[in-house]
């Protein structure tokens, strides 16, 4: 069978995204489907396949599955591609609101190919964690901004080892048994982070990853490195914006704002 596809990329984050409104693909067939797509030697190559699926009560809903199968919930980056995606073929338009397996997303298309969303509440913060990797002591903090996220802040942002140290983190006890992304995090001047990425998933370092980003600035925010709306740079060199209130502990109105951009359509066989 052949189908019709489109590679998106958000801040370097690249996702295959299909319309599976009419349910062309079974839903049992999709973590299968993105192993072999996603992968870079042999098929179109990418972080993550998405897939729109129809939703009764709003305007679709997102299916996410990182380039190893596994199944997220939500994905910043890939939440800004879907909207582009939706509004591209008329699922939606500029104004949109959606389903993800986190909870309902709304997306406003803006100019230069850039999307707002505004996300739920994150949940389960966790600061002050010590980390024992090989006798190396990290000094993180944890937050669920969809997904789970470990924030750990580097003098360095260059020199850190982040597929070695963000490995081990990712499959710390500490973290089982589903795991956590790792983010390394470096503040500078002009209420800007740089923000690097171990996903889960992936098993690699990404260019960029939206929840990761989302972590990053709420926790700087909260450590009082950085105010909101807080500017990040991601390691593929985009630009984004996190914007989020925090009032007596309780952290709302989070906006990611940043790049979704098409690279090309495409069809493949499955």
């Amino acid at each position: 069978m052949n189908i019709n596809f489109s590679k998106l990329t958000a801040a370097g984050n690249d996702f295959v995204l299909i319309d599976n409104r009419e349910n062309i693909i079974e839903e049992k067939d999709y973590a299968c489907l993105a192993k072999k797509l996603c992968d870079r030697k042999y098929s179109i190559g990418a972080d993550g396949l998405i897939l729109i699926e129809k939703s009764g009560a709003y305007d679709f809903k997102m299916k996410y599955f990182n380039s190893d199968g596994s199944h997220a919930s939500m994905c910043g980056n890939g939440g800004r591609s879907i909207s582009k995606f939706a509004y591209d073929i008329g699922a939606a338009k500029e104004k949109m609101v959606f389903e993800t397996d986190a909870g309902i997303i709304s997306a406003e298309i803006l100019k230069d190919d850039r999307v707002k969303l505004d996300l739920y509440a994150p949940k389960d913060l966790k600061t002050g964690i010590k980390i024992d990797i090989e006798g190396k002591i990290f000094d993180a903090d944890f937050i669920d901004t969809g997904v789970p996220h470990v924030v750990v802040f580097v003098d360095d942002i260059e020199e850190t080892q982040v597929v070695k140290y963000g490995r081990a983190i990712r499959r710390h006890v500490l973290f089982a048994p589903a795991g956590t992304n790792v983010n390394f995090v470096k503040v500078t001047k002009d209420n800007t982070i740089l923000v690097r990425t171990y996903e889960r998933g992936v098993e690699d370092e990404t260019l960029a990853c939206g929840t990761g980003i989302t972590a990053s600035a709420i926790i700087s925010g909260i450590k009082g490195f950085a105010n909101s709306p807080v500017n990040v740079i991601a390691r593929g060199g985009d630009r984004l914006s996190v914007s989020f209130k925090i009032v007596s502990e309780k952290i709302t109105d989070v906006i990611l704002e940043g790049p979704a951009v098409k690279a090309f359509d495409g069809i493949v066989k499955i």
